[in-house]
């Protein structure tokens, strides 16, 4: 039984490899315990952090970046793209801090860090009978909004990037091991119409899938801001790239067993680097660059542009463009790499 286990290289695979995998994922991505250095833009002149100690500064320089030199309104939008993670002002002996729920480690990172700060002022103020400053949080999108809000859109794109890779890939071999592939070949049917009607499946599926995400997401809370039918092009553009990767999959793996590992071992660790199961602001500065670098990223960003900060049609353009493109390089590789026959 064991020379059995040890032979079959999925079952070796999926019991200690991929649980492996994901051990070094969490190690480094929480290793130390802390959180990456938040952007925090200041608004104005804000006495209580600028009059601060250096010694103050450079503690508190340590978890927070900050820069100056944005009205209120631009700062606010910032927050709401994602693009810093709070903005603070001073009114009086009240610092305010807006921020944005969409990014809750963040806002709770910062919100935890000026609140020890106000608590630092206010023990240095000695022999007042009340604290001489207070904190005030302001979120900067509707309070009502619900947790759901920002869930919906990572969980619809990772959703249809496992339908993509999957469908495609194991569609693939297995036609190749039925021997599928070799009679279409030979049958009075063009390439190309095989392809496309391959395509045209999975942008349905996907359509499909959105439709029902989002019409079940609503029932839990989701309120649809923005552009949001922007998302259409998006999950049709976000589709085509993990088309392509499941054609390259499908490409590569001999038989089901392996392309399904080799799907959830490109799909799962491209989940948790893009921000569709945790922020990717958590994870060091040179797991955020490879971020960059994959197709799932693009297509969460975009959705929660058009889906929850209440974006315009040119928040989705950028996205839509990677994605494509994506897409391109990645087929071209594929077919290089196609074979009719499992041989």
């Amino acid at each position: 039984m064991f020379k059995g286990f040890v032979r079959d290289k999925m079952s070796v695979f999926f019991a200690i490899l991929f649980p492996m995998f994901f051990i070094v994922i969490f190690g480094i991505v929480f290793a130390g315990g802390g959180t990456s250095k938040q952007k925090v833009i200041e608004v104005g002149s804000v006495p209580l952090i600028q009059e601060l100690p250096q010694q103050a500064r450079d503690g508190l320089a340590q978890v927070v970046e900050f820069e100056s030199g944005q009205t209120l309104d631009a700062a606010l939008e910032s927050v709401r793209k994602g693009d810093v993670a709070a903005a603070v002002e001073q009114q009086g002996d009240t610092l305010v801090v807006h921020y944005s729920n969409a990014d809750q480690t963040a806002a709770a990172t910062v919100q935890g860090v000026f609140s020890a700060l106000i608590d630092n002022a206010n023990l240095a103020a000695a022999g007042v009978t009340t604290p001489q400053f207070t904190l005030q949080p302001q979120q900067v999108e509707d309070q009502s909004l619900k947790t759901m809000q920002y869930v919906a859109p990572q969980m619809i794109a990772y959703g249809v990037s496992i339908g993509a890779v999957f469908g495609a890939a194991l569609t693939l071999i297995t036609w190749r091991e039925k021997k599928l592939l070799r009679r279409l070949r030979l049958a009075p049917v063009s390439t190309s119409t095989v392809v496309g009607s391959r395509v045209a499946v999975s942008l349905g599926v996907a359509l499909l899938q959105l439709v029902i995400f989002v019409g079940f997401s609503m029932l839990l809370g989701l309120k649809l801001v923005g552009a949001w039918y922007m998302t259409i092009p998006l999950v049709l553009a976000g589709t085509l790239s993990f088309l392509a990767i499941g054609l390259l999959v499908g490409a590569v793996a001999k038989t089901a067993e392996g392309g399904s590992g080799l799907a959830n071992l490109i799909t799962l660790p491209m989940a948790f680097l893009s921000g569709a199961f945790i922020p990717v602001e958590v994870a060091p500065q040179w797991m955020q660059v490879v971020s960059k670098f994959l197709p799932l990223g693009y297509l969460v960003d975009g959705m929660k542009d058009v889906m929850v900060r209440g974006q315009g049609p040119s928040a989705a353009l950028i996205p839509i463009l990677v994605l494509l493109a994506f897409a391109a390089v990645i087929t071209v590789i594929a077919t290089r790499l196609f074979k009719w026959d499992s041989a």
